[in-house]
């Protein structure tokens, strides 16, 4: 049986394979072959590379290491280093090092690299983030400050087996309608999922400022594209969906599918934990927002920092975009997105920030979102739950913030 090539998988990805002569192609390709044959089924995982004379070196440890280095601290024993912080350090950064940095990693972890002769210039003949791109299907990365989002069915463990397939066929196809639109208006979301069982964890790819941004506008298009569903559906196969989203920190990585990594990823971190634990306190129909803070990158050495409410505020902000999208019929004639609070006249508004319990007793803040869509000749779509409806929605805590006195500089909570 012959295994595909690693190499395939990027053809349709984001800015895709640039053009490779079929030399080029045939000496990535048996690249590919030996990084599989290190990677061993997922018995190791390859955490950086370097090239240097002409070779290719590669850092491959067991994988377990990984965990058994931040328990242990054993990937720097000689160094009063953090071991989390380290192992994170290299998770985080980019698979290719300098060589220097490159034999300090080795030296860390007890490793001797892996080393490769290949028919190609880096840099000139192939670029380097096409390596890394091969280098991390078989590695584990950790992504810092991105969005996810996390689709849950409502009641979903109640239905039939075949009940329940169909309804995860109807939000997939939401899904692919929702980023279809995008497209269409050229807003490139390189869109992941995983199945959690019960939805999905929908993440953006992308790492350019205002990826978040594209992700939310996603996820909007996809609650509009399921209620329209819901509201023609004769059966219970369309699903009532409830929506978190959230950003975080979170580990990537591919499974083993066969004689390969998978061709999709998986995720795994706190922000993980806690969209599950804000969806398993949200109501039928609602969407709720985490609590976070952002330091992005909008260009080389330049960060802007954004908490929740700037975020919603500057997603709003950009909506305009995405008039004349057609949702079942009706284009789109304006959308709203904003977060719930106390009416203050004049069309201004508190923000309630709310306090709640998981099942371990740990307190989350999150707030309560709401999306007007309105069409034409058509009737509009409102996605989530009004502020006076969350009497069901079991808090332990609500405080309202108020945006006008902070811009004036007196900002304050009010329990």
């Amino acid at each position: 049986m012959k295994r595909g090539s690693g190499l395939n998988n990027f053809a349709g990805a984001e800015g895709g394979t640039p053009s490779l002569s079929p030399k080029i192609r045939d000496a990535l390709a048996k690249l590919d072959d030996a990084l599989f044959a290190i990677w061993d089924l997922g018995d190791n995982v390859l955490l950086a590379w370097t090239h240097e004379d002409g070779e290719l070196r590669f850092l491959a440890v067991r994988h377990y290491t990984i965990a058994e280095s931040v328990h242990s601290g054993a990937a720097h024993p000689n160094q009063k280093k953090d071991a989390i912080g380290f192992v994170n350090e290299i998770l985080a950064g980019s698979k290719h090092l300098a060589p220097d940095r490159f034999r300090e990693v080795c030296r860390e972890f007890g490793a001797d690299p892996q080393t490769l002769r290949v028919d190609f210039r880096v840099g000139t003949d192939v670029d380097v983030e096409l390596i890394n791109e091969l280098v991390r299907r078989y590695s584990v990365s950790l992504v810092r400050g991105r969005a996810v989002v996390l689709l849950d069915a409502v009641e979903f463990s109640l239905q039939p087996p075949l009940d329940q397939m169909a309804m995860l066929n109807s939000l997939s196809f939401s899904v692919n309608s929702a980023y279809r639109q995008l497209l269409s208006k050229e807003i490139d979301v390189n869109f992941a999922r995983t199945t959690t069982g019960d939805g999905f964890y929908v993440w953006n790819r992308a790492t350019n400022p205002g990826a978040n941004v594209e992700l939310y506008k996603l996820m909007m298009l996809i609650l509009a594209d399921n209620a329209v569903a819901q509201r023609k559906a004769r059966s219970e196969w369309v699903p009532k969906l409830r929506a978190a989203f959230h950003v975080g920190e979170h580990y990537e990585f591919h499974q083993v599918e066969g004689l390969n990594p998978t061709t999709f990823s998986y995720i795994v971190g706190q922000v993980t934990v806690d969209l599950a634990r804000m969806i398993e306190k949200s109501l039928p129909g609602q969407i709720l927002l985490g609590d976070f803070e952002v330091r992005e990158e909008i260009r080389p050495g330049r960060f802007i920092r954004y908490d929740t409410v700037d975020f919603v505020e500057r997603t709003a902000a950009t909506l305009d975009h995405l008039n004349g999208l057609v949702i079942s019929g009706g284009r789109i004639e304006n959308i709203r997105c904003y977060l719930t609070g106390q009416s203050l006249g004049s069309g201004r508004y508190m923000v309630n920030r709310y306090h709640i319990r998981d099942k371990h007793d740990t307190s989350r803040v999150v707030y309560n979102a709401k999306i007007n869509i309105h069409r034409e000749n058509t009737e509009p779509i409102f996605l989530g739950i009004q502020r006076d409806d969350l009497w069901a929605f079991a808090t332990a805590k609500v405080e309202t913030l108020n945006r006008d006195a902070e811009q004036t500089g007196s900002y304050f909570i009010r329990p």
